[in-house]
């Protein structure tokens, strides 16, 4: 008794970085279902994700504008950081001068005396090389309390900028937030939706027939992956289509590409419906 064999269906692989042009001519696209299923399926995925795209143009550059001034901020902190332990250093060390300065000075006077009582010539000069030494340090401790103070004065005049130009960042960035959440609540559950039927959508296309569809439209500054014919021609990038083309647009048989712009023609019936 015969037995009928299996036919298994093979599809190809998905390509990365495959467009619409290279799927236009390979074989066995449609193994398992109509085209016409297909190009509608992508149609509509594209007309979700163009109201999606208005929805983000909606909000212009507010997040970025957000992000920059949250970086801006946090840049601030950090400087305002850096500043009070710069500061407080700085004070520690003139401090530690100060002190070093009324060493010196009670060594002074230590030597001083004993060079009153000294018995020999040696150890008089001893003693005042001694006393010159500790001249010389107070000379230069002074020096370093002088340049120290100077420039203990500039970073607290940098942290009182620092810490202005913070508080009028945190204000720009309050309002600001404000401003996008009021958006983003506005169109939050359209949002919602819209992102979830494209997903479903998604789901139901064709993995290399998808991959190429987000390949093409990340390339496209509008955005648009498929489109219609509009007057007779290319509704991306608006160059004349052949009649016999679009004759084969209009019947959703097989893949037709713009042959300018790569993107995807469909039937200008799909956008009526």
């Amino acid at each position: 008794m015969a037995t009928s064999k299996k036919i298994k269906t093979v599809v190809p692989p998905i390509i990365e970085g495959e467009t619409f042009t290279s799927l236009q001519i390979a074989k066995n696209l449609d193994p398992d279902g109509s085209m016409e299923t297909k190009l509608r399926l992508l149609y509509k995925l594209q007309q979700t994700d163009t109201r999606i795209d208005k929805i983000y143009l909606l909000r212009g550059e507010l997040p970025l504008e957000v992000q920059d001034l949250e970086d801006d901020i946090e840049g601030l902190r950090t400087r305002i950081s850096n500043l009070q332990r710069e500061i407080k250093e700085t004070e520690a060390f003139i401090s530690q001068k100060k002190q070093d300065i009324l060493n010196s000075r009670s060594l002074i006077e230590k030597y001083e005396a004993q060079r009153d009582n000294v018995k020999n010539n040696r150890e008089y000069d001893s003693l005042s090389k001694e006393i010159e030494y500790q001249e010389l340090e107070v000379q230069l401790s002074e020096k370093k309390i002088k340049d120290n103070t100077l420039l203990l004065a500039e970073k607290k005049e940098a942290l009182a900028q620092a810490g202005e130009r913070i508080k009028g960042r945190e204000e720009d960035l309050a309002a600001k937030k404000k401003e996008l959440e009021t958006i983003v609540e506005e169109t939050k559950k359209e949002e919602e939706d819209l992102l979830k039927e494209s997903e479903s959508l998604q789901s139901q296309i064709d993995g290399r027939l998808l991959n190429a569809y987000k390949k093409v439209r990340s390339n496209a500054r509008n955005k648009l992956a498929v489109v219609t014919v509009k007057r007779d021609a290319c509704g991306g990038c608006f160059n004349k289509i052949p009649p016999q083309r679009q004759m084969d647009i209009a019947l959703s048989k097989k893949i037709i590409v713009c042959e300018y712009c790569g993107r995807i023609l469909v039937s200008s019936e799909f956008e009526q419906e």
